[in-house]
């Protein structure tokens, strides 16, 4: 394969914010690698894009959960002779009610999943990025990741780790001509707010971006070289409060936004969907 194709690899594809970037990466003119767990989505996608837009898109189902899918994917990439030039890290799961109560494994998955994998996909494509000195990754982390989340807390947790990891290698990879981006959206039309079960919560019942609009703005940022792009007006202003404020007030104001009915325990969703 050429080596000047942009091949943007895409996790956490199959649905909501993955899909609507694999879109728009398409019609932007690079070729796709999609993963996600179900197969069979992704091939619906794959076809839909390769119908629209005339461009390659590989398809490789896989669970990041698991420690050695990385690893696995990266060399998946290297046997069909892909060089990425765009990661994008959108898998991704949360989890709303209390942290005393919420499953354990479930949680430690939810680590494993938005921040080992991430992390670890990182680490292996950004040395040819740096070599290359070009292309680069966007990171989805959340407007989660400016404040502590009450009633979400490792989500946030994790988002905010996200956050952080991504200005850190923005500012290395930088001078080597790669970009790192972290999109931060907000409350997004998607099947994490249902699957959560925080569709009932405020955050959600106050408004949501549709997924292709938080789509085309991430990209927009990261083609720029910007290294945090957080998704609408209101998020940004929420996103400055969050810096303005005192922790203690904020945290509380997180917390209230979350509540709201529950209708199942230990609601869980999956950007990887």
């Amino acid at each position: 394969m050429a080596e000047d194709a942009r091949w943007a690899v895409i996790t956490g594809a199959s649905s909501g914010i993955g899909a609507e970037l694999a879109r728009v990466f398409a019609a932007r003119g690079y070729f796709l690698v999609i993963t996600a767990r179900r197969h069979e989505r992704l091939e619906a996608l794959a076809e839909e894009i390769q119908g629209a837009h005339d461009i390659p898109v590989e398809v490789m189902a896989l669970d990041l959960e698991d420690r050695e899918a990385p690893q696995d994917l990266v060399e998946m990439l290297r046997d069909r002779g892909i060089q990425v030039h765009t990661l994008v890290n959108n898998a991704g799961f949360g989890l709303r009610g209390s942290f005393a109560t919420m499953p354990f494994e479930r949680q430690i998955a939810m680590i494993d999943l938005n921040v080992t994998a991430l992390t670890a996909l990182c680490r292996l494509v950004l040395p040819g990025m740096l070599e290359r000195g070009r292309g680069g990754i966007l990171n989805v982390a959340s407007t989660a990741a400016f404040q502590a989340g009450p009633h979400m807390a490792v989500y946030y947790a994790t988002k905010a780790y996200v956050l952080s990891l991504s200005e850190a290698l923005h500012e290395e990879a930088r001078p080597r001509g790669v970009t790192v981006t972290a999109l931060c959206p907000g409350p997004t039309e998607t099947e994490f707010s249902a699957t959560a079960d925080v569709e009932h919560a405020k955050l959600f019942t106050q408004g949501a971006m549709s997924a292709a609009e938080v789509a085309r703005i991430g990209i927009d940022g990261y083609e720029a070289g910007r290294a945090i792009v957080v998704a609408g007006a209101s998020n940004r202003l929420g996103a400055l409060g969050a810096k303005l404020l005192p922790r203690a007030v904020i945290r509380k104001i997180a917390g209230s936004l979350q509540r709201g009915e529950v209708t199942k325990p230990a609601g869980e969703a999956n950007e990887d969907a």
